[in-house]
């Protein structure tokens, strides 16, 4: 089955919002086993919106429309597949009495042109929203089908979930599934030329990989007639790719981000944390705290942007400063240090650097960036240089933080478990 995804506004062509829905659909067919051929983001223009669908239900199976179903003169999906499928529109009572109660609810009148959200396509189904006042359609003509849905996200994911899943999977033959490895601390030449034997070789399963700030996901793909005969495929593949990768692999769950596996790191572990953040200015910080749970572990954060706060907070040293500025392998050890000291923290992480775009010189240039990870007495501190304009430089340190304290609080776990059986 071959599916095209049509994105409906003209808000999307202008750029005004991002087209998170085609990315959201076009992963959802995929799962399902469905080929996605061809996207298509189309204004608010009857002519050029018939056109679009015209040309989809020549060379596609399933036609996944989004936008457009609202109760302005220019929502004209529902209006213009229709035609184009040669359905009649008539009203659907159930839509008609949801869209009463919608606004009954709110204490609104509703206005004449809402109630073209109760007309649907004879014969066709009916998703009915319980976020929104636009019911979704599904039309089918022969081995033709047009599911549309709403335009806004909150409406959309949740009807496809609720109707649409179920219904396409009776279409595919097949079961397309993934698993995600993600990897820290090599670049995406290394990682692929750790593979390259393995990309060479792939048929079913696949191995895609994808660059992120300071990370490589492997996305391993496979078909087969349902999940279970799929995932069969893809273990022994995971498991060669962990015995390459072993501890920079942090998770293979779709999931969890790269700080969520650090504060899981720090849990399971009973470490507590704290953060001393300089160039970064309280990232390292904010992408922890999105972490549930994570404030059994979090004591403090602090942003000591000036040198008055570097040595007011963390205790760093004024000849410290003076000898080897603020941008230091010196001044991070000391931040380090100084903040664990502060907040009676088992593992703290420092940066300090330069994110520019002025204040660097020709022997510390824009970019260059110290971070130091204290870990129960033992500190350790990296020198990095990183490319880019001011916002990107931090979003790599803040990467580079992160990889740093989970590799350093592995090599302590390592260093204890050594210990116990030594002893």
């Amino acid at each position: 089955m071959v599916a095209e995804i049509i994105s409906v506004g003209t808000e999307l062509l202008l750029g005004n919002i991002i087209n998170t829905n085609a990315a959201y659909l076009a992963e959802k067919c995929a799962a399902l086993g469905i080929s996605c051929y061809y996207q298509t983001v189309v204004g608010d223009n009857e002519e050029r919106l018939t056109d679009t669908v015209k040309t989809a239900l020549k060379r596609s199976d399933i036609l996944i429309l989004t936008g457009g179903l609202g109760p302005t003169q220019d929502d004209l999906t529902k209006e213009v597949v229709s035609r184009a499928m040669k359905k009649e529109l008539v009203e659907d009572q159930k839509a008609k009495e949801m869209l009463i109660s919608f606004f009954e609810k709110r204490g609104k009148e509703i206005t004449d042109n809402n109630w073209k959200q109760a007309l649907v396509p004879k014969d066709s189904i009916v998703l009915y929203n319980e976020n929104g006042t636009a019911p979704g359609i599904i039309i089918e003509d022969g081995k033709k089908c047009a599911v549309l849905l709403p335009g806004p996200p909150g409406e959309m994911k949740p009807m496809f979930e609720t109707y649409v899943t179920d219904y396409l999977k009776k279409k595919s033959p097949q079961v397309i599934s993934s698993v995600t490895v993600k990897i820290c601390g090599i670049g995406e030449s290394k990682v692929e030329s750790m593979i390259q034997d393995m990309l060479e070789k792939q048929e079913n399963p696949t191995i895609a990989p994808y660059a992120k700030t300071g990370e490589v996901h492997l996305r391993v793909t496979a078909s087969d007639v349902d999940e279970k005969a799929a995932m069969k495929r893809i273990k022994p593949v995971v498991k060669k790719l962990k015995s390459r990768f072993a501890n920079d692999i942090y998770t293979t769950d779709e999931k969890i981000t790269l700080e969520h596996a650090v504060v899981d790191l720090l849990l399971s572990n009973k470490l507590t944390l704290c953060t001393v953040e300089s160039c970064t200015g309280g990232m390292l910080a904010s992408r922890l705290i999105n972490v549930p749970g994570v404030s059994d572990v979090f004591k403090s954060g602090h942003v000591t942007y000036s040198n008055k706060a570097k040595k007011k907070i963390t205790g760093v040293k004024k000849r410290t400063l003076e000898k080897h500025t603020a941008v230091s392998a010196q001044v991070a050890e000391e931040m380090a240090k100084g903040g664990s000291l502060a907040s009676k923290a088992d593992v703290t992480v420092s940066v300090t650097g330069l994110a520019g775009p002025d204040g660097g010189t020709e022997k510390k240039p824009v970019g260059l960036v110290y971070i130091a990870c204290y870990v129960k007495g033992k500190t350790t501190v990296e020198e990095y240089h990183f490319s880019g304009n001011r916002s990107k430089i931090r979003e790599n340190a803040t990467a580079a933080a992160l990889i740093l304290m989970r590799r350093c609080v592995l090599e302590y776990i390592t260093e204890v478990s050594f210990g116990k059986k030594e002893s």
